[in-house]
């Protein structure tokens, strides 16, 4: 061995929301142990994450449970939710709070970041990961700046991360596509446009379900036009801020599960919903990123390496990933306090840990839902259950699919 390679009880790969929380939440329930992690990020806060932003309810559960409050960094709340198929659908909100917050990621991150090292964990920055290596007596991490030794280690580094790629380079992945783009609260040129009439597209047709323009633009909305098309997800409009200025997030999301009946560009409806309501595309900068989604048979762990966040997988329907992200790290640091008090890092319980937990739960509902949602894909059935089932939905998410951080623990 090495006795110069720098030795750490546990190091987290990756400064995201699943690492910074899993550091806070081991410094909640351990703080000796905190003191001897070492958290790696390859980037430099604030760094630019592509991601909407929108933080549901649970997020916020999660880091009130820290004594954080989000509401320090520049946000955007959306009073509700609507939930559509061709402009119609049914609208969620919470009462006397608001449904969804908007951050951007680049903040967010920092300001996490910042809360984990006013609370004395220890965060190098610009630091690559080049590999994991496990053993018997611990775990080496390969890196740019030399390598780093460890008796566990997290891997929060993503969807297409290091650590995973590492432990598990034979896994079966099962990978979402999105596509993303910011426009101002209104397009001037599309809106001179759509003046002189309906905006058309796809050749001059009209789009399919045609429906009146947004009537509050506070709102968020996401609408599921796309499935019978193949496109098995939905495209989003919410309002958000860059630097304090007013701006729209608008992009569509496919969870590839019709795949197998090709692969429809998501350009073309995403335009489509955009001009529908007065925003020319071709005048914005468009951006995608692939999205890794909860599978219950991705693998989590091996002896001395666990996995949190969206290397492990975020949540099917919508590819929400930041409050699971959050949820990840608070499970995954019970887990790692008990390994440290038991000796036993073969992390063998990780899994049923995690599928017993708030979080497991809402993750393998909304994996069955994901499943059974998009596979009916048929425009009559999506019309039907968005337009029509707004009682039973609104139950049964409620119960199933929201709420879930207050009701997890470690």
């Amino acid at each position: 061995m090495d006795y110069g390679t720098p030795t750490y009880d546990i190091l987290i790969l990756g400064g995201g929301p699943a690492g910074l929380s899993t550091a806070l939440h081991l410094h909640q329930l351990a703080p000796q142990l905190s003191r001897r992690t070492l958290l790696l990020e390859k980037g430099h806060y604030p760094r630019p994450k592509l991601c909407a932003g929108g933080l549901v309810a649970d997020a916020e559960v999660i880091l009130a449970g820290l004594g954080l409050d989000v509401s320090e960094i520049p946000h955007v709340d959306a009073p509700a939710v609507h939930l559509d198929f061709g402009g119609k659908g049914l609208t969620v909100s919470l009462p006397k709070r608001h449904t969804l917050r908007i951050i951007r990621r680049d903040e967010f991150d920092a300001w996490l970041a910042e809360k984990a090292e006013t609370r004395g964990i220890e965060i190098r920055e610009g630091v690559t990961v080049r590999g994991v290596r496990p053993d018997a007596d611990g775990v080496t991490v390969i890196t740019d700046q030399g390598d780093f030794r460890a008796q566990a280690v997290v891997g929060a580094d993503g969807s297409n991360g290091v650590a995973r790629r590492c432990i598990f380079p034979d896994a079966p992945v099962h990978t979402a596509r999105l596509l993303e783009v910011l426009t101002p609260q209104a397009d001037v040129i599309a809106s001179e446009r759509s003046e002189r009439g309906n905006l058309l597209t796809n050749g001059g047709l009209p789009r399919r379900g045609s429906a009146a323009p947004r009537n509050d633009t506070r709102h968020a909305y996401f609408d599921f036009f796309p499935v019978p098309a193949g496109i098995a997800g939905y495209t989003w409009d919410f309002p958000t801020q860059v630097n304090g200025q007013s701006m729209r997030c608008w992009g569509i999301y496919d969870t590839n599960l019709l795949a197998h009946k090709g692969r429809p560009a998501l350009k073309e409806p995403l335009a489509e919903e955009m001009a529908r309501h007065g925003f020319d595309l071709s005048q914005h900068e468009l951006k995608g990123h692939p999205i890794r989604w909860y599978s219950p048979r991705n693998p989590v762990s091996v002896p001395r390496v666990l996995l949190v966040g969206d290397a492990v997988g975020a949540d099917g329907i919508f590819g929400e990933g930041i409050s699971m992200a959050l949820g990840y790290g608070k499970v995954a640091a019970g887990e790692l306090v008990e390994a440290f008090s038991t000796g036993d890092f073969s992390f063998s319980g990780y899994r049923r840990r995690l599928n017993r937990s708030a979080l497991g739960q809402t993750l393998f509902v909304r994996w069955a839902i994901t499943k059974i949602l998009y596979r009916l894909h048929w425009a009559w059935f999506q019309k039907w259950f968005w337009r029509f089932w707004k009682p039973v939905i609104l139950a049964f998410a409620w119960v199933f699919v929201l709420n879930w951080g207050k009701r997890l623990k470690p």
